[in-house]
């Protein structure tokens, strides 16, 4: 009964302090949400910045895997990490100079994954045929596969817009998630 009681506390405790902080959720919801609408305005733009960053984080996860690979010298896998790390940055490299080419293989890559992950919740929703909710699962799977085959018959012109517009959608819909998080904190503070 008292670690019903300590937890109680504490979670009452954790509320109040994130009700305190409500203001930064909610600016900061409000700031990707103008970042959303400005990548919107701007698509092609976005897309440009959506493969900079990738090309970046790329690099980043390089230079991490060589220091990895520093630190195993003497593992038998030490020259195929390294070797792994050394074209994971060239692959950053590339997607740096030359963003154009590396935003139509993203985007064919998107496609892809959209229709794959489609047909696995489609397959997925028809062992869960027993419960309540599985046409939802199929739905979702089926606009997944149709998204997807869009995305590659419209290859590569849609490369242009597609990931910026994924870009923006997800800074808004975040921005939205962390805005409303605010407002519903603010209320603990009352």
């Amino acid at each position: 009964m008292t670690t019903l009681t300590g937890f109680n506390l504490e979670l009452a405790e954790t509320r109040r302090e994130l009700g305190s902080h409500w203001g930064w959720f909610t600016g900061l919801g409000i700031g990707l949400i103008v970042l959303g609408v400005l990548a919107f305005l701007n698509l092609p733009a976005a897309t440009t910045v959506s493969v900079y960053a990738v090309g970046v984080f790329m690099l980043i996860a390089a230079g991490a895997e060589v220091g990895g690979a520093m630190f195993v010298r003497t593992w038998s896998g030490f020259a195929l990490m390294l070797v792994s790390a050394l074209l994971y940055g060239a692959a950053g490299v590339v997607t740096i100079a030359n963003p154009d080419l590396a935003a139509k293989v993203l985007t064919l890559m998107l496609a892809f994954a959209l229709v794959f992950s489609g047909v696995m919740r489609v397959w997925w929703s028809t062992a869960l045929r027993a419960l309540p909710g599985w046409g939802w699962i199929t739905a979702s799977g089926i606009v997944s596969i149709l998204a997807g085959i869009v995305f590659i018959a419209e290859w590569p012109a849609d490369t242009v817009f597609l990931l910026g517009m994924v870009l923006a959608f997800d800074l808004t819909f975040q921005g939205a998630m962390l805005a409303g998080m605010g407002f519903a904190l603010k209320s603990l503070t009352r």
